[in-house]
């Protein structure tokens, strides 16, 4: 049976369609956390386990090396647990802090750009396997929550690209479930929304550096290493 905790946790909050205001009645809390693995784990043949996923409650945590490898690729849905409000953190601690200090160490246009815009066309294509619109209700809905999340791609994806910012709520969340609706009835109406943006991307300039900060990424990873380093008893 896994552990409730698998290792020390460094930073963990409430993210999701909670954290972007998208939630209505009914929805699931979902969680996303950073935990370290005892250091003298890492010495051995075997590795620990790096990510751990429940549900009931819905919660993920990822090995802090992990998580640095998913953030520096631009991964959107690692990126925002360091961009969240203070009052969705539940655990900071001194290290979670530093992390959400250098959240701009992980930045790069070309990843970010590659990343969000691949997330939002990967939902595009989801949405538009589906069909004409005449599946079930259940089907529907998913399909408008794939619509949602593809349009906040977009602005949260641009946002970042062009300001070096990212504001994970939403300013508009009737606004994403409109959309999502008439997605759901018909798959091309998020075409212009993807081309859009796409347009824009290739059209503003960017205010990120073309490759992230690798090495201040590092520095803090061995700082965790050094943290949780105590030598097992001969």
């Amino acid at each position: 049976m896994m552990a409730a905790t698998p290792g020390a946790l460094l930073l963990s909050g409430i993210v999701g369609s909670t954290a972007y205001g998208l939630d209505r009645t009914g929805s699931d809390i979902d969680r996303l956390g950073i935990f370290a693995v005892p250091t003298e784990q890492l010495h051995g043949l075997g590795r620990p386990t790096e990510s751990h996923v429940t549900t009931g409650p819905d919660r993920t945590l990822h090995e802090a090396a992990k998580w640095c490898r998913l953030a520096l690729g631009g991964n959107p849905t690692v990126m925002e647990l360091v961009w969240l409000p203070d009052e969705l953190y539940e655990i900071r601690t001194p290290l979670g802090d530093e992390l959400i200090g250098l959240r701009s160490a992980f930045l790069s246009a070309r990843r970010v750009r590659a990343a969000y815009l691949g997330y939002a066309t990967q939902q595009f294509e989801r949405l538009r396997n589906r069909g004409d619109g005449s599946f079930s209700a259940d089907t529907r809905k998913r399909t408008a929550k794939h619509a949602r999340h593809l349009m906040r791609l977009c602005h949260q994806g641009l946002e970042l690209y062009t300001t070096g910012r990212l504001t994970i709520r939403v300013d508009n969340p009737d606004e994403h479930h409109q959309f999502g609706d008439r997605v759901a009835a018909d798959a091309s109406a998020a075409l212009p929304l993807l081309n859009a943006h796409e347009a824009a991307f290739a059209a503003k300039p960017t205010v990120l550096p073309d490759e992230p900060d690798e090495a201040v990424v590092e520095a803090w990873l061995r700082r965790v290493r050094a943290h949780y380093y105590q030598p097992e008893a001969t």
